[in-house]
């Protein structure tokens, strides 16, 4: 004994020096063996109906558990995590906005009833419209229907328009007749009208009343109409009313074709025609003032496209000078 300290037996010396490296050896095995778990993933044998090649080109998805530990090491290190606007994930965000901030769809504004099919408006554009051809002629029977919607528009304003529609009336009576009569077949378009009755002779036949003829005094009272329905609708306020901007369409459209009695009396009686606002009305009942211009703008664009393609072809087939 030293110092009151017994010596370590031999045997339990010897029996560390044994165990001491054993363990050494143990611990670097072990840390040896997670090292290689963690760098190198785990690779099961393919099923038996799978082709190796396709398993090695494809390798497995990682567990559910390893996911979400890489996934929160990764925001770790990133400084992504719950919570932290400072995050930019990959992909596209969510949306952001809420129902009642995103933009609405906005219906488009209705028409005014008077260009429907059953409105004023509308029922004369529709014929007129349709009287077009696609190969550039005028159709006689959907111009005709035209004219008589348009009477029926104009009729209401009153005996001021009396010297106008009375005589546009009789004249497509007279050519419904032709449309209608024994010799249909040459009257179902303008062209096919006028070649027949020049090569007919009845363009130069004394004593007789063409169709031809017919049709271009019914050409010029069109150009009236429609010169007088666009200054109603486009007029500025406070400007001529409606009975100076038609008289000034008669003067342009009709006057020179009138002598000068029918002349006074039409000026005269286009003084008294109603204002503005009541021929708006008439058109357009119950709509805006703004709107019931529009949709009156639209009818006279409706006759001015009528009216350029009849003068065309008046002109191409010399028919401008029959009366």
């Amino acid at each position: 004994t030293v110092m009151g300290v017994s010596p370590t037996p031999p045997a339990l010396g010897r029996w560390f020096c044994h165990v001491i490296p054993l363990a050494v050896f143990t611990l670097l095995l072990l840390y040896t063996s997670v090292r290689l778990f963690h760098d190198r993933p785990l690779v099961l044998p393919a099923p038996e109906t799978q082709q190796a090649s396709l398993w090695e080109l494809k390798p497995p998805s990682p567990s559910p558990v390893l996911t979400a530990l890489l996934r929160f090491t990764s925001g770790v290190l990133t400084g992504c995590r719950p919570g932290m606007q400072s995050c930019n994930p990959e992909g596209p965000l969510p949306s952001q906005i809420g129902p009642e901030l995103r933009p609405l769809v906005v219906p488009e504004k209705e028409e005014p009833p008077c260009l429907g099919p059953q409105g004023m408006l509308g029922r004369m554009m529709s014929p007129f419209l349709a009287c077009m051809s696609p190969e550039g002629d005028v159709d006689l029977a959907q111009y005709l229907a035209g004219w008589r919607e348009l009477l029926r528009f104009l009729t209401p304003l009153g005996s001021v328009f009396a010297f106008a529609t009375s005589e546009a009336l009789s004249k497509v009576t007279a050519l419904e007749a032709r449309v209608h009569g024994p010799d249909a077949s040459h009257y179902t378009s303008l062209v096919t009208m006028a070649t027949w009755e020049r090569q007919a002779g009845l363009l130069d036949r004394p004593g007789t009343q063409p169709g031809s003829r017919t049709l271009l005094l019914l050409h010029r009272a069109l150009r009236w109409s429609q010169l007088c329905l666009h200054r109603v609708a486009t007029g500025t306020l406070g400007g001529p009313d409606a009975g100076v901007q038609c008289g000034d369409a008669y003067s342009t459209a009709l006057a020179p074709h009138h002598p000068w009695l029918i002349r006074q009396a039409a000026r005269l009686a286009l003084l008294a025609l109603p204002s503005r606002g009541r021929l708006l009305q008439l058109a357009c009942p119950g709509a805006r003032e703004a709107d019931a211009r529009v949709a009156l703008a639209r009818a006279a664009r409706v006759l001015e496209d009528v009216y350029n393609r009849t003068q065309g072809l008046l002109a191409a087939h010399g028919l401008l000078q029959l009366a």
